[in-house]
């Protein structure tokens, strides 16, 4: 089996990406060029994109160039770090992933990737650094701190599950309101990658929900459109092989600018396997 073969087999065998529907079109020479059919249940309301799929085909594409490049021995892989930038919405059409090596490193490889909708237009721009293991212990990580324990999902929380791709990942807001957000997702038959874990594009989208939902916690439920331009996320660790928790918590709010600081933990040991920071926006 050559290297493309065996990226391509670990994404169509990944439950989640074959979930989003993810479709490998090319790999290799430091590229990968991954197609995803416009489905409605990876939108937000208005068959719009939701920003956890964009970010979910940042990462596979990021994980494809860098598993092609360093070969299959080199694993497990989790991406370390991730910046994604949201630059337009996608509405009702496909959009395709085109990811390239930046630089390779002994066990780091830095890949960038623009998401563009069917029609060329720029979607999402990506940085990522993903790291390959070789084989090494895994990490001791620290365990979440929590939060304040109170469970109310506020007037937002209970219709989170209408949201197509929310709904689709099982994704619960607990909690709500001033300013912190607690979602919990399961690990479930759509959330998983190949090894049995929680795939790490269902981590970021679980990240970037619950940023979002902490800012909507602080700002007030209303007739506003919302959108996150901006996430930052840190996988710490490849996810854990059972359901999760996210707490958020806005820590700034500028106008029609909020800011919120996510962990995401294994839910029955609170380990935490990533953290990030999201920026929202929400205007009248």
């Amino acid at each position: 089996m050559s290297e493309s073969d065996f990226v391509k087999s670990w994404i169509e065998k990944s439950p989640y990406s074959a979930a989003l529907g993810v479709v490998p079109e090319a790999i290799g020479d430091g590229r990968a060029r991954l197609r995803l059919p416009f489905d409605d249940d990876n939108t937000n309301p208005g068959q719009v994109l939701h920003g956890g799929v964009a970010a979910s085909l940042a990462a596979i594409g990021a994980q494809t160039v860098t598993r092609a490049t360093l070969g299959a021995a080199s694993g497990p892989w989790h991406t370390a770090s991730l910046q994604i930038n949201y630059l337009a919405a996608a509405k009702a059409q496909d959009v395709v992933a085109h990811s390239t090596l930046l630089r390779r490193g002994k066990e780091l490889c830095f890949v960038e990737t623009d998401v563009v909708g069917d029609d060329g237009k720029p979607i999402a721009h990506a940085t990522a650094a993903v790291r390959a293991r070789f084989a090494a212990a895994p990490a001791e990580l620290a365990v979440s701190a929590g939060d304040h324990g109170r469970s109310d999902p506020g007037p937002m929380g209970p219709h989170l599950g209408s949201i197509p791709f929310m709904g689709r990942r099982g994704i619960v807001a607990e909690h709500m309101v001033d300013g912190t957000s607690r979602l919990t997702m399961p690990l479930g038959e759509v959330n998983g990658d190949s090894d049995g874990g929680v795939h790490e594009g269902a981590v970021l989208a679980l990240l970037d929900s619950t940023g979002a939902m902490a800012a909507w916690a602080e700002h007030g439920a209303g007739n506003y459109r919302a959108s996150t331009p901006s996430m930052q996320a840190r996988i710490i660790a490849p996810a854990p092989s059972g359901d999760l928790v996210a707490y958020g918590r806005c820590v700034q709010r500028d106008g029609e600018i909020l800011w919120s600081e996510v962990e995401v933990a294994g839910q029955a040991d609170g380990r935490i396997c990533a953290r990030g920071s999201v920026l929202y926006r929400i205007v009248a």
